[in-house]
């Protein structure tokens, strides 16, 4: 991940990666940086396929099921915190007073996460609600707003490749045999929202610091 490049990652550091899914980027971390990871997932699937590839790698990371509202983890003892495509489905403002929680003193948060690029009106929220079920949907004045009411400082906002998003969410994805049909219809009808809302939604980086 080239944001990561920025980061003092070492063999001495702790991550958190906040939504996990099948454990690729925990992966990435364990073995490019030799990193402590822990890597936690509300999703039982997800946390399969994660413990699957960690085991299989057999790296230094941890898999957790457990919702980042409310993390079974002691306070100040990560150096580093991921979320990647999270905080928007769940309680945004809880979620942040939980990885703040999480950080040391001088730990850095990165949050790749969907972007507004213009408040939405009624209509469009609406369609989006139904189809997404967000708790929030954010620009990034409200994302640095929340940030800041949490106590982070030093935020920064990077521009983020979304077209690729998606591609690399479905090769690294490995649909279960049990996957029902309707799934991949979802699949397809994420694509066409994707596609209506082109220059609407998007993504950012947002980088951070606890003071």
């Amino acid at each position: 991940m080239e944001v990561l490049k920025n980061e003092s990652i070492s063999q001495t550091s702790h991550v958190l990666d906040v939504g996990c899914g099948t454990g690729q980027t925990a992966a990435y971390l364990g073995s490019r940086y030799g990193a402590k990871v822990t890597g936690i997932d509300i999703h039982p699937m997800m946390v399969e396929k994660a413990k699957k590839r960690i085991e299989k790698d057999q790296l230094p990371v941890e898999i957790l099921q457990s919702s980042i509202e409310k993390a079974p983890l002691q306070d100040a003892q990560f150096d580093l915190v991921l979320s990647e495509s999270v905080l928007s489905f769940i309680n945004a403002s809880t979620a942040l007073k939980e990885i703040h929680r999480l950080l040391k003193t001088g730990g850095r948060f990165i949050a790749i996460e969907m972007t507004l690029n213009r408040p939405l009106d009624e209509t469009e929220e609406a369609d989006l609600q139904q189809f997404y079920e967000f708790q929030s949907i954010l620009t990034e004045k409200d994302w640095i707003d929340l940030l800041e009411q949490t106590g982070f400082q030093s935020i920064q906002i990077h521009p983020h490749p979304s077209k690729q998003q998606d591609n690399a969410i479905l090769e690294d994805y490995h649909f279960s045999e049990s996957i029902e049909p309707e799934t991949f219809e979802i699949m397809e009808q994420h694509f066409d929202m994707v596609f209506k809302y082109q220059g609407v939604l998007d993504y950012r980086i947002f980088t951070c610091t606890k003071g």
